[in-house]
């Protein structure tokens, strides 16, 4: 179906899009040299929980003291720990189908690529899936469509559906969030129905002639329809939205900058941006040429950075880092701002449940670079003095879109996230934890509660006797 032109031109400002890139590519000319009394009022912004401009985000890509790029990876984790505290909130990725319309260079899923093995789950094996998954002890999911017909909203609406249904014990699936291709608003309304949490689109590369390039034909040729996805989302009534940009298509500063942009143009048309920015990196792919050749790959010191930068930019939204990334980079990278990880992850078709060899290439959209499971993430997390969230309370009561972001800008939303956070890590530790995680994380838990008397002294009471009620085997109890 061909996108309506209106669901595109009406966002647009004098038939432009928001991504100037003379205006982006002068910023970062400009601000090659800033002045270090320049950087450091930078940081102090940041601190405040206060969103950069581009000009600010411009100067600390430039950076090229040591000293200062210290300082910039240490006021990213602060401000990580002033708006989201010591908690980190894990997933699982659930893809359901592999068919695709379009031709990606960059992607194993391409329609071109005939070696890759295609599939699109039932509803029965979606159950099989899901009842993996929650036996693990997940609750929170982002599901992956490939874009074609097959993956049409109404099977979109029958999958999701069907994962909330699914129990196992104690075991539940409470938030499903979405990746899907762009959507018309009326779609997107059916789709803000089933109960979603976030609907994810990524550019994948803001400049156009390399969107261009590396999107030769199928609908995702299409910049600006892709561009606008988030817009159409929210008239849709989906205000918990989720951007990213696949590093290594184009210069990582330029990418940096893209994000900010998509921000600030959001914030003013609907006064909320991005619950979440994802920044995932290419990684090898099987019969997938064009990874091997990309001229823009980033190197680990330079995703360090971009992830601090970005978590200065918009101290107030989540960020999710993934498992494309090594054990070791995750270790590295998630004390400066990461707030979301998935975890014992699998991204072949039916691969929880058929458990074949996950780096079957021809089944998989591309390599990860972490398979370990939940059970030895939140032992990690906890060792490192991370609380491990899987709290869903706000999106039930309406703490989204507008309504969290403020109480994020104010510190608010923290005090219910770290109440929720050790009410469902108690959950998740007594039904799913191995013996060794459980001894790590009642450490954890333990200098939880005592912040919580001395810090949250108005809910302590109360949230003592939920504690003791999931001790005793209620669930879900939250604030």
């Amino acid at each position: 179906m061909k996108p309506k032109e209106e669901e595109i031109t009406r966002f647009m400002h004098k038939g432009s899009d928001f991504i100037n890139e003379e205006e982006i590519e002068k910023l970062l000319e400009e601000n090659k040299n800033p002045p270090k009394s320049k950087l450091k009022d930078i940081i102090q912004k940041s601190l405040s929980i206060q969103r950069l401009d581009p000009d600010e985000t411009a100067s600390l890509l430039s950076v090229k003291d040591r000293d200062l790029w210290k300082e910039i990876f240490e006021a990213a984790g602060e401000v990580k720990k002033r708006v989201y505290d010591n908690r980190i909130v894990t997933f699982a990725p659930l893809y359901l189908s592999n068919f695709c319309v379009n031709s990606c260079l960059y992607c194993a899923f391409r329609k071109e690529n005939t070696k890759e093995v295609r599939r699109r789950l039932t509803l029965d094996e979606v159950k099989k899936e899901t009842e993996v998954l929650v036996s693990l002890g997940h609750k929170r999911l982002i599901v992956v469509y490939g874009e074609h017909p097959l993956s049409d909203i109404d099977y979109i609406a029958e999958t999701i559906k069907t994962i909330y249904a699914t129990k196992v014990g104690n075991g539940e699936i409470r938030r499903v969030n979405v990746n899907a291709s762009p959507m018309p608003v009326e779609k997107l309304k059916i789709l803000k129905e089933t109960g979603i949490g976030t609907y994810q689109v990524f550019q994948e590369t803001y400049h156009h002639q390399t969107y261009k390039k590396v999107h030769p034909a199928g609908r995702k040729s299409d910049y600006k329809w892709r561009l606008y996805s988030m817009h159409r989302a929210f008239e849709a009534g989906i205000d918990d939205v989720g951007i990213g940009v696949l590093f290594g298509l184009y210069d990582w500063r330029f990418e940096v900058m893209g994000l900010l942009y998509h921000t600030i143009d959001l914030e003013g048309k609907f006064g909320v941006g991005p619950h979440t920015i994802s920044f995932p990196r290419l990684e090898p792919a099987a019969n997938t040429p064009f990874i091997q050749e990309s001229k823009y790959k980033v190197s680990d010191g330079d995703f360090k950075k971009l992830i601090a930068v970005l978590r200065l930019s918009v101290p107030y939204t989540g960020m999710i880092l993934t498992a494309r990334e090594s054990p070791q980079i995750r270790r590295e990278v998630i004390p400066l701002g990461v707030t979301q990880t998935d975890a014992s992850t699998r991204i072949g078709i039916g691969a929880y449940s058929d458990r074949y060899d996950e780096q079957e290439g021809e089944r998989q959209q591309f390599l990860l670079g972490d398979t370990r499971t939940l059970d030895e993430m939140i032992r990690e997390l906890a060792l490192n003095g991370y609380i491990t969230s899987f709290c869903t309370a706000g999106y039930r009561c309406g703490r989204t879109g507008k309504c969290i972001m403020q109480l994020l800008k104010t510190g608010e939303e923290g005090r219910f996230c770290k109440l929720n956070g050790v009410l469902t890590f108690r959950e998740w530790l007594d039904d799913f934890a191995s013996d060794e995680t459980k001894k790590i994380g009642e450490v954890i838990i333990e200098k939880e509660i005592e912040e919580i008397k001395e810090k949250i002294p108005q809910f302590f009471s109360k949230f003592m006797e939920y504690y003791q009620r999931i001790k005793s085997g209620e669930r879900d109890l939250y604030f």
